[in-house]
């Protein structure tokens, strides 16, 4: 038995209360090891999964996160448009001129030409396209929900008439949960934006894109650089065109009645320019495309890169600007072009 300094027994509730105090540190150090590791593990999970893996320095009074390639965060853009959640819907329908496509088409009109050109027109334009190569049965869904005054669309043909909806196009349209999910995705962006905006470092660098709620333009940063030129595609794949064709007659019934219709194709790597005439021939109309600048690339193999899309752009409204300023000064007056 354990004794005092004076010889006397030592009581056994007193022998306790050490090895009790030894098991107490012994807990207290193990659930701070765990602490500590759970919140180093949630820290490189947010800064390489989340929305945190993005960075935050295109956010502005006028712009928001479109998209951020963090694979928990992904696509916005689809709901704030679906849900309203940024004034998006009231920004295009409110628009002149309405440009319809895939983010190819966003990328290539989101320039200072564009800008410009419109300036001196004293007419508003909305860049109404998505990421993830979204198509026409989105594209109808919002015009139904949105009823443009838009006199003018401007639609970039190569792919756009595909009538099946995309991941996201789904998530939103038929996904009950949708809602409180891209809610949720819009409060994380007042978080990040605040956090990051802080505490830098607490960002990433990963792919991500901006979008103006005024415009629809697209701010494109830390996107994977694959640089590659530009190239052309002349062969007819006629089951795609007769698709096509047949989703693009019934789109132009249901939504383009006394409005200009402006067929263009925006190149990129393999651009199908087979496809795109043969489409524009069977629907009776012209494929409105400026002669294209030499030396044009792709940032990413997906979209043109920002000098690329300047000029081929600045192009564009000179072969197409004095149709859409024709159309403008008699609004109502339009006819399929």
């Amino acid at each position: 038995m354990e004794r005092t300094a004076l010889n006397l027994p030592l009581a056994p509730q007193t022998l306790a209360k050490p090895r009790e105090r030894v098991f107490a540190s012994h807990l207290t150090l193990y659930i701070c090891v765990v602490l500590v590791a759970a919140v180093a593990s949630y820290a490189v999970w947010a800064r390489t999964r989340s929305i945190f893996s993005c960075s935050a320095n295109g956010y502005s009074a006028d712009r928001y996160i479109a998209y951020c390639s963090g694979a928990n965060y992904g696509d916005y853009e689809h709901g704030a448009f679906w849900f309203n959640l940024e004034h998006a819907l009231d920004f295009a329908s409110k628009a002149d001129v309405l440009f319809l496509g895939t983010s190819r088409m966003e990328k290539a009109f989101s320039t200072t030409a564009t800008a410009d050109w419109f300036s001196a027109a004293s007419a508003r334009y909305y860049l109404m396209g998505f990421s993830y190569g979204e198509h026409v049965s989105f594209a109808e869904a919002l015009l139904g929900k949105m009823h443009p005054r838009a006199s003018v669309y401007v639609i970039d043909v190569e792919d756009f008439f595909d009538p099946i909806l995309t991941p996201p196009a789904q998530t939103v349209l038929y996904d009950p949960k949708a809602p409180t999910r891209y809610e949720g995705k819009q409060f994380w962006q007042q978080v990040q934006q605040r956090v990051c905006k802080t505490v830098p470092k607490l960002c990433g660098s990963k792919g991500v894109t901006f979008r103006s709620r005024e415009t629809g333009v697209y701010d494109m940063e830390g996107a994977p650089r694959d640089i590659v030129p530009v190239s052309f595609n002349d062969v007819v794949s006629r089951d795609a065109v007769d698709r096509d064709t047949a989703a693009a007659i019934d789109f132009l019934k249901r939504f383009a009645q006394g409005r200009c219709v402006i067929l263009t194709l925006v190149p990129q790597v393999e651009t199908k320019v087979g496809d795109a005439n043969a489409i524009a021939a069977a629907l009776g109309m012209k494929l409105v495309t400026p002669d294209v600048p030499e030396g044009l690339q792709m940032m990413d193999g997906h979209h043109l890169d920002d000098a690329s899309a300047e000029r081929w752009s600045r192009a564009f409204f000179t072969a197409a600007g004095p149709e859409i300023r024709s159309c403008l000064e008699h609004q109502g007056e339009g006819a399929l072009r």
